[in-house]
């Protein structure tokens, strides 16, 4: 193992993917690290495996078996954002987390974690019982509204409603640290939330998908990408209001054309630069920035 570089703030792609099962790209889930403390955003499938993936590769915040992870956001109830959290709450657990989990995300958060906890409760037993400690699977889980919804001596955080047709309650999230501001935008068609959100960060995490491969669709999934999701042009015309030092594209969705196209990520790359000239960059699992 070899220590990443030190940086006040670094942004690491635990997973980049969509619903889609592809090998290459883990469920939705991003970390900010700051001052060596790891604060988690989405827990998509893959996630604690991603995170073990990482700390081998460096990122020693995170601890052996995810341990140190315990400050979680979640932007929306969708299944590739969430399948991965009874991963999250109960590996690291069983690797050593003494600590409770504390998850932010919308309504209905509460109950989902409710039912996960009851769903092994059988195995909760039986490890208390045994050789665990009776704290580190429990879980707080706050559900939020906009506004700020944490802050501590590293992190403010900043959560802002996103727009992804009937997941009313959804977010983006703005990380203002000493070192850098970072936002990240959830699944969300083009709103002015995040804009106001966006001013002067550094680093804009941000879905997208292709004009080519939306053209290689039906007319329903179309209906379903404008209403859900954003384009590679209206991503462009953001960046190009907000101008972040780097731009980073994540869920890329570019099924039907997109996924099995060996130059889909070349493809919406050219076509953002076509509007915008900053920095912009497709991310992948375990890229660390």
């Amino acid at each position: 193992m070899n220590p990443i570089p030190y940086r006040p703030t670094q942004i690491v792609m635990l997973g980049t993917g969509t619903p889609m099962p592809d090998p290459d790209r883990s469920g939705p889930s991003t970390a900010i690290v700051v001052n060596d403390t790891p604060y988690l955003i989405d827990f998509g499938p893959g996630v604690v495996r991603r995170a073990a993936a990482a700390y081998r590769k460096g990122v020693t915040a995170f601890g052996e078996g995810a341990v140190n992870i315990t400050t979680v956001f979640l932007t929306h109830l969708h299944t590739d954002h969430t399948v991965g959290y009874p991963d999250l709450i109960f590996t690291p657990w069983v690797m050593g987390r003494k600590s409770p989990l504390s998850v932010y995300g919308p309504a209905g958060l509460s109950a989902m974690t409710e039912n996960i906890i009851k769903a092994w409760a059988v195995d909760i037993e039986a490890r208390v019982n045994g050789r665990h400690n009776a704290t580190g699977y429990c879980v707080k889980a706050c559900e939020i509204k906009p506004g700020v919804v944490y802050q501590d001596r590293n992190v403010t955080v900043t959560a802002f409603a996103a727009h992804h047709n009937e997941m009313k309650d959804s977010f983006g999230y703005r990380f203002d640290t000493s070192g850098r501001t970072v936002v990240i935008s959830g699944d969300t068609t083009p709103t002015q939330a995040l804009i106001e959100h966006s001013d002067g960060c550094d680093v804009l995490i941000h879905e997208c998908y292709s004009l080519a491969s939306y053209e290689k669709i039906t007319p329903e999934w179309q209906e379903f990408r404008r209403t859900h999701h954003t384009s590679s042009r209206e991503l462009a015309e953001i960046a190009m209001r907000i101008r972040p030092s780097l731009l980073i594209l994540y869920h890329r969705s570019n099924a039907g054309g997109g996924d099995n196209n060996p130059n889909a990520e070349q493809e919406v790359i050219d076509e953002i630069r076509q509007l915008y000239q900053g920095a912009v960059v497709t991310g992948h699992d375990l890229d660390i920035f």
